[in-house]
This record gives structure tokens, C-alpha cells and sequence, in this order.
């Protein structure tokens, strides 16, 4: 997956906002404010951060070790770092999906329900 393909991904859910709240290189997708992904977009080879379920984290960083590692400069218990372009396309629009479904299961009852109304 190409770093635009995963912009484009994560653009195409529900309340995703883009920022770049740390400096001009990194990009961060948020829903309802809340961070779910990372691209780090002068990083070579790309590579992109998503929130996970910790024991789903272990799991994925034992089966591909080459390609998902513990989150750079993030809580690596709940953050993996995964490297692009070695995996289908469909992986890490499930990774992405996954992401975003944790962040949003922790939202406020009030942020899931705003979420809800957009369209």
C-alpha cells in the first residue's frame, strides 16, 4: 500500500480529520479528535502507526516481525508501526479498520452518537 492509498483509506471513514499537530512530517488522522493513525510521510522505507489490541499486537509482531513492530515513539503496548508495501493491500485495510474501530469504541456515548448523525 502506498502512503497516498492509505491517506485516501483513512479519509474515506467516518468524522476522519487530518492534521499535522506535531511538525510538517508527520501526518495524523483523528475521529471525533481522538488519534488512530500516523504517517510519518518522509520516512523511507514508509510506515505508518495504528492503535491495536495489545494481545492482537503481540500476535502480529510475532507472525510478521519484518513488517509490524512495536509502535515508534509511542506506547508500544497499544501502538504498532507497520511497514508498507510488503503486505496486500486488504492487510492493512484491516489494520487501518481495526485502528479506528478501537478509537471509536472509546469514545464518549455523546462523540459515538455525533459520529453517528454524519452522513
Amino acid at each position: 500500500m502506498h502512503v497516498e492509498a492509505f491517506r485516501t483509506y483513512c479519509l474515506a471513514k467516518k468524522g476522519v480529520t487530518e492534521h499535522f499537530p506535531f511538525d510538517e512530517k508527520t501526518l495524523v488522522f483523528k475521529v471525533m479528535d481522538k488519534m488512530f493513525a500516523l504517517a510519518p510521510l518522509e520516512r523511507v522505507p514508509a510506515q505508518v502507526n495504528l492503535k491495536c489490541d495489545p494481545e492482537r499486537a503481540i500476535a502480529l509482531r510475532e507472525e510478521l516481525e519484518d513488517v509490524v513492530l512495536p509502535g515508534y515513539h509511542m506506547n508500544k503496548k497499544h501502538w504498532n508501526t507497520v511497514l508498507l508495501a510488503q503486505q496486500p493491500q486488504s492487510f492493512y485495510e484491516e489494520l487501518i479498520d481495526h485502528s479506528y474501530d478501537l478509537v471509536v469504541s472509546k469514545l464518549t456515548k455523546k462523540a459515538r452518537a455525533i459520529l453517528a448523525e454524519i452522513k
